[in-house]
């Protein structure tokens, strides 16, 4: 099977694990009978300080018929966050439809959590964030900006179809899930018209799923529950901005978000899904070859299974767990001295020891 996969390598660290993440995935698609043509971009903050703009004018035209787009990381301490962001994530995210966005969290063996006597079988859920609508709205504006009558206004918008297409995909995954468990994040006490609303929608989706177990929390307190009963938790659903701040708590907990995977996912297959790290650029410590590549290649992994190839992605993610259970090839944020190059060698080299084991 051959794939053609749009590559943006993007700013800082970004450029270093992106192609470790390509050497495990070429390295995994030879033995699946794979192949990729690796589409590579020079999107970012470069072009951005070049032209005036994140991508191309008719940048989104041209990877829409790609059967994936593999995204490193974007921005840059001189360009705000919300040009890089607006100028490129977002646009990818909504003109492909990629509602869901899907990141696991794992506390992995070998890994230590900064929570106390808390074991891998603790630390094991997906969040699920409605990724196309709710607080991340253009709607709104400034009047009377500098002045001290400034106001400024931002609007959420939630649709039915919104809300319910997220919500019915975080309950087939639940379903289909042994714990058959799924949690709401809303807030409903205190945001009037929008919150009530999200827990409507779950009660009636919830209504087709009678095997699953629902709980629902407000986020403030769901936060505090994740730091002390990340055992709870099986499926998680939010909206755009609670889902956004639950799937940096969850690595965080987990060990590293250098570990930590996404998805934004176009479950129909009507366009491309973008897959990509849930960390950033990190300007602080690129161009020093110590990035952790895990999240790029778990990344990869998703991008895998999206693709109908689950036994490879399941051979990715055996490899690098095999390599953070060993212990001795871990990278600075998981409180070892390994380079990016080290980890990803000694997960290529666990993918060999897995052939051995096989044959």
């Amino acid at each position: 099977m051959r794939y053609r996969i749009a590559v943006v390598a993007g700013d800082g660290i970004g450029r270093e694990v992106v192609p470790a993440a390509i050497r495990v995935l070429d390295a995994i698609a030879e033995r699946h009978g794979i192949e990729f043509d690796w589409d590579e971009l020079d999107w970012g903050s470069d072009t951005y300080l070049r032209t005036g703009s994140m991508l191309p004018d008719d940048g989104l035209k041209r990877i829409a018929d790609h059967d994936a787009i593999f995204l490193g990381a974007v921005g840059r301490p001189d360009i705000p966050d919300h040009v890089s962001l607006w100028g490129l994530l977002i646009p990818i995210r909504r003109t492909f439809r990629q509602y869901v966005n899907l990141r696991p969290v794992r506390l992995f063996p070998g890994v230590r959590s900064p929570l106390a006597d808390r074991s891998p079988e603790d630390i094991d859920f997906l969040i699920v964030r409605e990724n196309n609508e709710g607080e991340y709205s253009q709607i709104g504006g400034r009047l009377y900006t500098g002045t001290d009558e400034e106001l400024v206004q931002q609007t959420s918008v939630f649709t039915r179809r919104g809300t319910d297409r997220v919500l019915r995909y975080a309950f087939d995954l639940a379903h289909r899930r042994s714990a058959r468990h799924l949690t709401s994040a809303t807030k409903s006490n205190g945001i009037i018209h929008s919150m009530p609303f999200w827990d409507e929608r779950v009660r009636a989706i919830a209504a087709d799923y009678p095997d699953v177990r629902v709980d629902q929390f407000h986020i403030d307190i769901l936060t505090a529950h994740f730091v002390q009963h990340p055992d709870w938790f099986d499926v998680v659903v939010g909206s755009n901005l609670f889902g956004d701040i639950l799937s940096d708590l969850g690595p965080a907990i987990a060990g590293s978000i250098g570990i930590a995977p996404s998805g934004n996912l176009n479950p129909e297959a009507e366009y491309p899904s973008m897959f990509e790290p849930v960390h950033g650029s990190a300007p602080d410590i690129a161009g020093r070859g110590i990035a952790n590549p895990i999240a790029q290649i778990w990344s990869g992994a998703m991008m895998l299974e999206q693709l109908g190839q689950a036994e490879a992605a399941s051979s990715v993610i055996e490899a690098f767990t095999d390599v953070l259970a060993r212990g001795a090839f871990l990278t600075r944020d998981l409180g070892g001295s390994a380079s990016t190059a080290e980890v990803t060698d000694e997960i290529l080299a666990a993918l060999t020891r897995a052939d051995q084991r096989r044959a």
